[in-house]
């Protein structure tokens, strides 16, 4: 199933997109290595939503949701390493690659484990938005990108226009999430509150609650 580029939702999308990169175009605090290390993830994060908001816009679900989910690891890698990795754990991520760094960084804290980690250690609002978001999306995503149930149906019988319009609301709540990660890396914790604003400002493509 293909989807209209000309819809207005995806017209929204990028308009919010356009406005967070110029509201996050900021330095990050300092360059010790858990600010950098947790900026790269983060960046990487926004990269998976960009990714994901042209493979929907082209009607490619299954692989939409597949960087969906990654979109969705990387921000969770983010805000983990930013308040609960060890200095050792950084250190594994900032190694220089090889078989050796590339095994040990196998090793590293798995999604349910971060989860944990944050529980205890994030500010609530930060682990509220993910637990949200996983417990309400995590199993669907699994189904994807192992093609389960959910992509074998779908990729037989079709792609509903509003399957492919929620996922997109998803993938644009958790890109806040992350450009508020982004402006506390950068140690302006109050511009959160204007990403929330340029959300919302653009109720069409956001979801209900963020």
């Amino acid at each position: 199933m293909k989807t209209s580029t000309t819809s207005p939702i995806f017209e929204e999308s990028d308009v919010l997109a356009e406005e967070l990169k110029a509201a996050i175009a900021v330095p990050l605090y300092d360059d010790t290595q858990r600010i950098r290390t947790s900026g790269i993830a983060c960046s990487l994060s926004l990269e998976h939503w960009e990714s994901a908001r042209i493979l929907l816009r082209f009607g490619m679900l299954p692989s939409a949701v597949g960087v969906h989910r990654s979109q969705f690891e990387a921000l969770l890698r983010s805000i983990w390493l930013l308040y609960a990795a060890s200095d050792s754990q950084l250190c594994r991520l900032n190694a220089t690659l090889s078989i050796e760094t590339e095994q040990a960084a196998k090793n590293m804290r798995q999604t349910s484990e971060m989860m944990q980690d944050l529980e205890k250690k994030a500010p609530p609002q930060a682990y509220d938005a993910l637990s949200r978001f996983k417990e309400n999306s995590w199993k669907a995503l699994n189904s994807y990108v192992h093609a389960g149930v959910h992509p074998i149906r779908r990729h037989e019988d079709g792609y509903p226009t509003q399957l492919v319009h929620d996922v997109l609301r998803n993938a644009n709540g958790l890109a806040i999430v992350s450009c508020m990660q982004a402006v506390v890396l950068s140690g302006r914790p109050t511009m959160q509150r204007s990403v929330l604003d340029l959300a919302a400002k653009h109720p069409l493509c956001m979801p209900p609650l963020l």
